[in-house]
């Protein structure tokens, strides 16, 4: 009996960081980029009052879109909802892409966009950063005649770096109109620049941009797969034809509705973040540990100046039940992403290193 045939798909799939670790049951893992908080206690409660598992979900998230289009005061038409952002990721991909088809994306970018687009048998190629930091002149660079779109998170995921409010709309200038520049917001709560801008307030109204969303980040919903994107009418509509009919289910869009609301949960989680970011930084740098500014809830670990590699500190921390993020994958050398956690997740992550370093 012969097999049936199937594509051979020649790409390297997604590798989540590690969440378990042998002989250890009290983790702390701050390797994932969750929040430090946890989600709004009112978004428990909500769903406990009004799901009914044997329904359908609404397959347009109507409701959820709705309450987006109020929040960030965009048009209704022109926002799609996902299972995370990487099914909107994925969406764009498959709409756009086609064999030999070329996409530009970072250096040290979010692995996603360049395993969705190489599954749709485009060419990826990596634009250099300067210091850890997107560089528009080198995107400009690796456009042609073949390029389709352009990815990029901003702030930066791994790097915690970020693109201005006017290189950001310089870059878009550059490009070609025909090529799509996709900018992912997936951290945009958490800087607090007065010279950046996020790509839902720069491009609403372009037709040749789309912005990426997340509830996974400082609305702590990352179980619930929920994300959105918001772009051209004629884009959406398109996206909405291929999308899986009931792709986001009853209890992510109750939840992200309810989540969304509660601001002063989402400011005490901002609040959390720039304050332990500042703590852990000037301990980071008193063991010559280079970090990014606090620009995202997490830090990239730079190991070059110190005195231990960065394999040798996660080795340590994790046999202490802590775990950091390789940056293997994203082939960032002698380097570890640390997400900023809990109180108390914080508090053994700055004694444990102490204890490393004698200090």
């Amino acid at each position: 009996m012969n097999l049936p045939k199937f594509r051979k798909i020649r790409v390297q799939s997604y590798r989540p960081g590690i969440s378990r670790l042998s002989k250890i049951k009290n983790i702390v893992k701050l390797s994932a980029n969750e929040s430090a908080l946890g989600v709004s206690p009112k978004v428990k409660k909500e769903i406990n009052k009004k799901i009914n598992f044997s329904k359908y979900p609404d397959s347009k998230s109507n409701n959820l879109k709705l309450a987006i289009s109020k929040k960030f005061q965009c048009e209704f038409e022109k926002i799609i909802c996902g299972a995370g952002s990487d099914e909107i990721i994925q969406i764009i991909c498959q709409l756009f892409l086609k064999p030999k088809d070329e996409v530009i994306v970072p250096q040290y970018s979010f692995l996603m966009y360049r395993i969705y687009s190489k599954i749709n048998g485009a060419n990826v190629l990596f634009a250099k950063e300067n210091n850890y930091k997107i560089s528009v002149k080198e995107v400009i660079k690796k456009v042609s005649k073949k390029t389709k779109i352009v990815f990029l998170a901003n702030p930066n995921n791994p790097t915690g770096t970020y693109l201005k409010k006017n290189e950001l709309l310089q870059l878009r200038k550059k490009l070609r109109s025909n090529i799509l520049l996709v900018v992912d917001d997936a951290y945009n709560e958490y800087i607090q620049k007065r010279d950046y801008a996020s790509g839902l307030k720069l491009f609403k109204k372009s037709k040749n941009v789309l912005i990426l969303r997340t509830f996974s980040k400082i609305y702590g919903l990352a179980s619930l797969r929920i994300g959105w994107g918001y772009g051209p009418k004629k884009i959406i509509n398109a996206m909405n034809i291929i999308k899986p009919p009931f792709n986001v289910n009853t209890v992510a869009q109750l939840a992200a509705v309810v989540a969304l609301n509660d601001k002063s949960f989402i400011k005490k989680s901002i609040r959390h973040n720039f304050i332990w970011a500042k703590k852990i930084k000037k301990v980071l740098n008193k063991f010559n540990i280079i970090t990014n500014d606090v620009n995202t809830n997490f830090f990239l670990l730079n190991f070059n100046n110190c005195r231990y590699s960065a394999n040798y500190i996660q080795k340590k921390l994790e046999n202490n039940g802590i775990i950091l993020r390789s940056m293997q994958t994203y082939k960032v050398k002698n380097a570890l992403r640390l997400t900023i956690g809990s109180n108390a997740d914080n508090k053994k992550l700055i004694g444990i290193l102490k204890k490393i370093f004698n200090k």
